[in-house]
Formats: structure tokens, sequence, C-alpha cells
């Protein structure tokens, strides 16, 4: 019933409400920006920047793989965003696969930020549009512990911890993904361990329906991999029937534990995304 109820309120005519004016483009990869709204010049992520992380390194794929517009927000939110120490980042995929696995980001983990007293900080996501994985396993070490993958579409949410080492996968090769996030303002990545194991626990596959499959990495201990849906973040006050940019708008405060971890220290504790 929740579920039915968040889609009801968030789709209109099939276009998902994301709270702020901002659009991807149609044909090359970036976004335009309404007249209420600041955004950047995207930043590309290429294929040859992302193939330390892949199980085939010499795939072929798209050249620019996604693009990134770290902060962007509407034009009466800036200078309260920058006081707060927030950011909100929109990003987008091509369509297609790299070789024998989806479009998808390299892992890596956030860096520490001095602003965070020293946390690794964490980050909340919503889909826009297409079907996203975010992989996330709980370290980058020999061991990686717990290791899920969150399937989520249009309109559903999912928080990566501290510290955790992660990766975005389009989980439908037909269409791009888009999506938003909030993250730390500080915000920077740490990809050393992952490239040390030459990727994430896990690798995503695709078989000949085009459908994931999962292929470990001989360069961890082998862990189990947890596939679930997205659950309703209630501790964290989030609401399933408003965009997270709208809840912002409506609670500056509420999306403070991005920047500031340690103020719900105990809810990352044996944190199930």
């Amino acid at each position: 019933m929740l579920f039915y109820k968040r889609f009801e309120i968030i789709f209109m005519n099939n276009l998902f409400n994301c709270g702020i004016n901002v659009t991807p483009t149609k044909g090359k990869l970036g976004f335009e920006y309404g007249a209420d709204c600041f955004g950047p010049v995207v930043e590309n992520r290429t294929l040859h920047a992302i193939r330390k992380s892949l199980s085939n390194p010499n795939s072929t794929g798209p050249e620019i793989v996604y693009s990134i517009a770290m902060d962007v927000g509407k034009q009466i939110h800036r200078k309260k965003l920058e006081a707060l120490h927030l950011l909100y980042g929109a990003v987008t995929y091509a369509a297609g696969r790299i070789g024998d696995e989806p479009v998808r980001s390299q892992g890596h983990i956030h860096k520490r930020s001095a602003y965070a007293d020293g946390w690794s900080t964490p980050e909340v996501y919503e889909i826009w549009s297409g079907v996203a994985i975010i992989y996330m396993q709980e370290s980058a070490g020999d061991n990686p512990g717990r290791c899920f993958a969150v399937r989520a579409v249009a309109g559903e949410v999912v928080i990566v911890p501290p510290a955790w080492a992660h990766a975005t996968i389009s989980a439908n090769a037909s269409e791009p993904l888009t999506f938003g996030a909030w993250c730390d303002r500080d915000y920077g990545f740490d990809y050393d361990e992952v490239r040390a194991h030459k990727g994430l626990a896990w690798f995503p596959i695709l078989d000949e329906n085009n459908q994931i499959i999962w292929k470990p990495n001989n360069n961890y201990t082998l862990s189990k991999l947890i596939e679930i849906s997205p659950r309703i973040y209630t501790e964290f006050g989030i609401n399933p029937h408003k965009s997270i940019y709208a809840q912002f708008e409506e609670d500056n405060e509420k999306f403070n534990f991005v920047p500031k971890p340690a103020m719900v220290e105990k809810l990352w504790e044996h944190f199930v995304p």
C-alpha cells in the first residue's frame, strides 16, 4: 500500500516529479537548468576513467559513460545550502553496455571530511528515471563484509552509509539512468583500496537476455551478496510520498545528517540499506 501511494503522488503523466527544474538533455549527456535554478557545466566520466573497476578492463562501450552536475538547486536555496554544507548532485548515464557489464560507475568510498569531524559521509540517492542498482559493501579491504545490491526505480530512495564502498549500476541497458543525491559539500572520492582489489567484491554481468547476474571478484574473501529492494527510512524521517528535494524545501534541517553523520551515529550501527 505504501508503494502504491508513493507512485500515485509523485508521478504525473508518467514523469517523476523530482521537485526541482533540472532535466537531463536528449542526445548528448548533460542537464538543462530552469530559470529558477542554478547548476554547473557537467563533469564527464569516460570509459577510460572507470576501466580499473571493470571485470574486463579492455571492454568497449560508450566513450562518455555518465555526466555529473554537482551542486544544483533552486536559486532561493543557494545560500542556505552553502551554510548547511549540503550539496545536491544530479547524474545521468548513457544507455547501452560496457562489454559484458552494464553501464556503471567506478567503485569508491567517500573521503573523510573535515567538516564532518573526520567522518566519511553518507549519500542519499533518489532515482529519477531508469532502473538503478546501488551496490555497496561495508569495506574495501580484503574482507568486504556485508554486500548489498539494492534495485531501485524512479521515485525510490537508497541511502549509502558512511565509509562503505559503492557503485551505481544501470540495470536497464535500453534506457538512460538519471538520479539525484544529497551529498556533503566537501565531497571527494577515495579509489585506492577498490583499485588495489581491481574493483568491488561483486561484478554485475549481463547474460544473453540482458539480465544481471553477479560474479565474485577473487581479489576479496568470498562474501554473500544480498539482493534487496529499497525500504522506507523512517528512522531518518524521510517521507516516501515526496521527492527528497521537496522535503528539504519544507524542512531545511532534514538532511543535516549527510554533512554531519555523527549526529545520527547510532543509526549507522548494523545499518541495512
